[in-house]
């Protein structure tokens, strides 16, 4: 009996505990060029699955921003600003945008939330 209870202990003991996981981290960017991204692990993003999300935005340049919306969401770096931002956003079911908005005409990409 006793060389049971300690085997059922051990086993107990050896289970890991289920590991917490936080929001998933999505880098975009802005510049130096005409360019604006928005990748996840280094691919482009294009669909993404409803939840919290955190956003580590980089402006490149002072000629551009990064400005995010979709359902419930309006964000956005200053065109002047440079340097690193951070976010954490709640996505919903639907279709993100993102544009340059001074040159919203190239400088754009778009995800969804399903």
């Amino acid at each position: 009996m006793k060389l049971f209870l300690v085997a059922a202990l051990v086993a107990a003991v050896m289970v890991p505990a289920a590991a917490a996981v936080g929001p998933t981290v999505l880098n975009g960017q802005d510049g130096p060029g005409f360019n604006i991204t928005l990748t996840k692990g280094g691919k482009k993003v294009t669909t993404l699955t409803p939840g919290t999300y955190i956003f580590k935005i980089a402006d490149r340049s002072n000629i551009h921003n990064f400005h995010l919306t979709g359902p419930g969401v309006d964000k956005k770096t200053d065109v002047s600003y440079t340097g690193q931002q951070s976010w954490t956003v709640r996505l919903r079911k639907g279709t993100y945008r993102y544009v340059c908005d001074p040159h919203k005409a190239f400088m754009k990409g778009s995800f969804t939330v399903s």
